[in-house]
């Protein structure tokens, strides 16, 4: 030990003679019955984890093939008809997203969470907003969308919902029903 701690015999007596009467404590076993986790808790680890996962996917350097003016994408395997449903008002988005003001990494995280809400909430349609500003997020919002594997197409939002400051993002819900139903 160092010579800090080393204590003098005065020094022992007095906290001896300071501390009074004191007894030993035999140690006793305690068993502690396991934790049962609450479902909520269990639920919020979990939107976590989707959140998570779903942000892997947005790279900045992918440079997807994306039509522009008005802005749209169809996956490869996508129908047409759905881009064009989309386009034309058929699907109603159930979920909104305000990226006004966020930093490309907070609108990443955003997506992410937004696009796992709509897949675990069973949604087919969100809408985006990004606002038009310095057309940082207008320009980086449509590569990160197009990169993940559950979206089926995007389309500029008509202007009730935003127009060209919004995307209409359709999911493939299909593809997730076996997740569904585990």
């Amino acid at each position: 030990m160092s010579e800090k701690f080393n204590l003098s015999e005065e020094e022992i007596a007095l906290f001896k003679q300071s501390i009074g009467k004191a007894k030993k404590i035999k140690q006793d076993t305690v068993v502690h019955k396991p934790k049962v986790l609450n479902k909520t808790i269990i639920n919020a680890k979990k939107v976590q984890q989707d959140n998570t996962h779903s942000e892997f996917y947005f790279s900045d350097d992918f440079q997807p093939l994306l039509q522009e003016d008005p802005i749209r994408y169809l996956r490869e395997d996508g129908d047409a008809n759905e881009l064009k449903k989309l386009r034309r008002g058929y699907y109603q988005p159930e979920f909104f997203l305000d990226l006004h003001g966020l930093t490309q990494l907070e609108a990443k995280k955003e997506i992410a969470a937004i696009i796992a809400a709509c897949l675990r909430e069973r949604a087919p349609c969100a809408c985006i907003m990004y606002g038009h500003g310095k057309n940082i997020l207008k320009k980086q919002t449509p590569m990160w969308l197009a990169q993940h594997p559950d979206i089926l197409c995007f389309h500029q939002a008509p202007k009730e919902f935003g127009g060209s400051a919004a995307l209409l993002v359709l999911f493939d819900l299909e593809k997730n029903v076996d997740e569904f139903f585990k």
